[in-house]
């Protein structure tokens, strides 16, 4: 394993520390030098620093801004759904975690407060649904979404809420069809912020949930396996998708532990259709259970799958960071708080499974090693 620093303790401040011969996602060579938090260097490998100064990284530990996880569920409070903030964050090699609407106007505030006292810093999708995921049925009943209210909430954290979460599938809205994501649309429409939609079994019909998005709008669970997919029987994409790509309509991943597949992934590719962001739906089951496990692991799948690791990173990185209006937490730049994800490429065998069970055999993986965020350098916990 390489070595990231001599001292053992996991959560280290960074009055000064130096990582040498560190790997770019494109394969250069860079030395980078983190003063109280901040970048103050950025120099091609070699060309800076006295012998022995920093860490030797050797070119074995890769560097990237801070991994991007735009679609997590970080309540604790509320089963299944829900986990510790830094268990899905930084313990993972996740800088930054989006939640997908875990909770509604009713328990906003509280998710809130928790990524106060986190490392792994916070943004939300709000749920169209006052009570969010305490019920797994929260837009069956219509009552329980209350626009005037969603909008306040979000008005009132305009620094954390990124856009609002309507779950649009059988088993959620129930008998009322599409009016939820009618709803969600002019709650989009009259605020600005964006939506993010859950697709998965129908009713509603696909075809009539995509024209609904517009540019900026998030698809969630782009290639999951069941019907009702964006993706026809002979793994052609709908006409609808096409349309929505066209619009301006971001494709997000969102694995979860019913959510992805490996042959509906893999006739995108065919298609030529690529998700826009890689994410997880992480939540405390299928991070331990799997079939999710992590961000890292999600990476991989798409690393298997025959993405570049540059694509791969840039998924979790700069694009996720520029959907946010953020692009500063997608870049390295000396003068910015240091943000980081230092991680590593691992030869061996590793089993990957999908939602519905189907593997595949992966001869490299990718290993988060530690993250560099809020003046601090944490090491990873975890493996994939």
């Amino acid at each position: 394993m390489t070595t990231l620093l001599p001292n053992r303790n996991r959560v280290i401040a960074l009055q000064r520390l130096v990582w040498r011969n560190l790997r770019r996602p494109d394969e250069s060579l860079v030395d980078i030098a983190v003063e109280n938090g901040i970048i103050a260097e950025i120099s091609p490998a070699g060309t800076r620093g006295e012998p022995g100064e920093g860490t030797d990284c050797e070119g074995r530990l890769y560097v990237s801004s801070g991994w991007i996880d735009l679609h997590v569920h970080a309540f604790p409070e509320f089963e299944p759904y829900g986990d510790e903030i830094d268990e899905i964050g930084v313990k993972q090699g996740v800088a930054v975690v989006v939640d997908a609407g875990s909770c509604g106007a009713d328990r906003i505030g509280e998710l809130l407060s928790a990524g106060k006292n986190a490392a792994t810093r916070l943004f939300a999708f709000l749920n169209i649904s006052r009570i969010g995921l305490s019920r797994i049925d929260e837009l069956s009943r219509l009552e329980w979404i209350d626009p005037a209210l969603a909008a306040r909430a979000a008005s009132e954290h305009p620094d954390s809420i990124v856009g609002f979460k309507a779950r649009i599938s059988r088993s959620v809205v129930g008998s009322s069809g599409l009016i939820p994501l009618q709803m969600a649309r002019k709650l989009s429409d009259d605020t600005g912020l964006p939506l993010m939609v859950h697709i998965g079994s129908g009713p509603p019909d696909i075809r009539e949930i995509v024209p609904l998005l517009s540019d900026g709008d998030v698809l969630t669970h782009c290639f999951h396996g069941k019907k009702n997919g964006l993706f026809d029987e002979a793994g052609q994409p709908l006409g609808v998708l096409r349309d929505a790509l066209k619009r301006g309509v971001r494709l997000d991943v969102g694995h979860g532990t019913a959510s992805f597949s490996f042959r509906t992934a893999e006739a995108a590719g065919r298609a030529g259709i690529r998700p826009h962001t890689i994410s997880t739906d992480i939540y405390r089951g299928n991070r331990s259970n799997g079939p999710v496990y992590s961000l890292a692991n999600v990476m991989t799948k798409f690393l298997h799958l025959g993405y570049s690791l540059e694509e791969v990173v840039s998924s979790v990185t700069d694009r996720a960071a520029s959907w946010l209006g953020k692009p500063e937490l997608g870049r390295i730049r000396v003068g910015d708080p240091a943000n980081l994800t230092l991680f590593s490429i691992e030869n061996g065998r590793t089993t990957l499974i999908d939602s519905e069970g189907e593997e595949r055999i992966a001869h490299t993986r990718i290993e988060p090693r530690g993250v560099v965020t809020g003046g601090q350098f944490l090491k990873c916990e975890v493996r994939t």
